[in-house]
């Protein structure tokens, strides 16, 4: 038989008490990463340059975890919220009735002016009214774009105009659509007419333009404790007053060419009343 010497069956009898020490440790629970998924208003690389340093500076300042996570188009990135992949959201896809009961909570939006949902062409088109576009091609974001697509789709069909619907994943894409003359007029979203037409040098005409609708929404998961959501709120909210977040800020807004810099304010659920009397009224199709 094999002897084992005392300073070996010292060393030995150490390991085993250490190696059950580390078993019997109890376990320091991860640090949890929520994704945060605000819905694709421009091109995929605005949209990551724009939200990037954002989500950075909230985790920074919050101590929660953020991952932004954008999908292809805004339909897939909704497609996430709707899978419950996704915790905190920029968004104005979750006001429908069925919606409603998945319990996601308003704490927050842009300071922006109020959007409106508009039918677009170019300045130059010979089109001046909207039944000028029957029978031909009108481009929306996707079929998730309440206030571009939904909003907009509605007045087609309520005053009788029939159109060929196609779909540019998100409101960049349709407006090129449109410029290039594979679509005769874009549905829109005034807020972002007026970035895109800053951005890239190109001028619109407006054949209709809705009542006003608060910009869109931040909004947290019934799933994120409640003090995890008050510290990402907190640091959304205070971002302007602070140099770090100012700047950053301040070049986000440089980047969409927005008319004043961008913050974020307080908001609830009342403040999307508007979104809530569109669907009582929508289509059945569009709900």
């Amino acid at each position: 038989m094999r002897t084992v010497s005392r300073a070996g069956f010292a060393l030995l009898l150490c390991s085993l008490l250490a190696a059950h020490a580390s078993a019997a440790a109890p376990k320091t629970p991860a640090t949890p990463v929520y994704n945060f998924s605000p819905v694709n208003q421009y091109n995929l690389q605005v949209s990551a340059s724009f939200w990037n340093p954002i989500v950075r500076y909230v985790s920074s300042k919050s101590g929660v975890r953020l991952n932004l996570k954008l999908g292809r188009t805004s339909a897939d990135t909704t497609s996430y919220v709707l899978a419950k992949e996704v915790d905190f959201a920029f968004t104005n896809h979750l006001f429908s009735p069925e919606r409603a009961k998945m319990g996601w909570t308003v704490f927050g939006r842009r300071n922006a002016e109020p959007v409106r949902a508009q039918i677009v062409v170019p300045a130059d088109s010979p089109v001046r009214r909207l039944a000028e576009l029957a029978n031909s091609t009108v481009v929306f974001p996707g079929p998730e774009a309440l206030i571009a697509y939904k909003v907009t789709y509605a007045q087609l069909l309520r005053q009788g105009v029939p159109v060929t619907v196609a779909f540019g994943g998100n409101m960049d894409a349709a407006f090129t659509q449109m410029f290039s003359g594979r679509a005769k007029a874009a549905g829109a979203n005034s807020q972002l007419v007026a970035n895109y037409g800053g951005r890239e040098d190109k001028r619109f005409r407006v054949l209709w333009s809705s009542a006003p609708f608060n910009d869109l929404a931040l909004m947290a998961s019934p799933r994120v404790p409640a003090d995890q959501v008050r510290a990402v709120a907190a640091a959304f909210l205070n971002m302007h007053k602070d140099p770090e977040g100012r700047r950053i800020l301040e070049n986000a807004s440089e980047l969409i060419h927005a008319p004043e810099l961008l913050s974020f304010v307080a908001a609830s659920d009342a403040d999307y009343a508007a979104y809530r009397s569109f669907y009582q009224a929508a289509p059945a199709e569009l709900r």
